[in-house]
């Protein structure tokens, strides 16, 4: 089974609004600090679960998600999720509490210095590149990044 999930790093003044998963139980990524977003509902697309995870978990209403590309995530215990990687400029609202962790605006610059997963620090480079749409795939053993393939290449 393949799950499939929408995560958008929302901008702005050179900043990426960031979680810090601090609040959940058995999270997997507790302590990590991520982007917004989360699992698609039945009957919905990437667009409609990123506004939707967005609204929830900030109170922010997305104007305009830029979808920049697929990011394929799997495990040596089977486990695959396909992540519709969004970042996004224009929102309106105020933040709000969330229930999964602290929101915090950070540098863009200072992101990779925080614990975030090994993979994330390649598809935040492809970003700041303003690379057009990509497919990365990230295989994990554990917590230790194994392997990394760019629109099917080996990195």
């Amino acid at each position: 089974m393949i799950i499939n999930s929408s995560l958008c790093y929302i901008e702005k003044g050179g900043a990426y609004l960031m979680l810090h998963r601090v609040k959940k139980k058995n999270d997997i990524n507790h302590d990590k600090w991520l982007g917004i977003g989360g699992k698609l509902e039945d009957g919905e697309s990437p667009y409609d679960c990123i506004l939707r995870e967005v609204f929830e978990e900030t109170s922010l209403t997305l104007e305009s998600p830029r979808y920049r590309g697929l990011v394929t995530f799997v495990t040596e215990d089977g486990y695959t999720e396909q992540m519709h990687l969004f970042t996004c400029d224009k929102f309106t609202g105020e933040i709000g509490e969330c229930s999964e962790g602290e929101l915090e605006w950070v540098q863009k610059d200072k992101i990779t210095s925080l614990p975030i997963w090994e993979g994330d620090k390649i598809f935040f480079e492809l970003l700041v590149q303003n690379r057009p749409f990509f497919s990365l795939k990230l295989y994990y053993r554990g917590d230790e990044l194994a392997g990394a393939w760019l629109d099917g290449k080996r990195l």
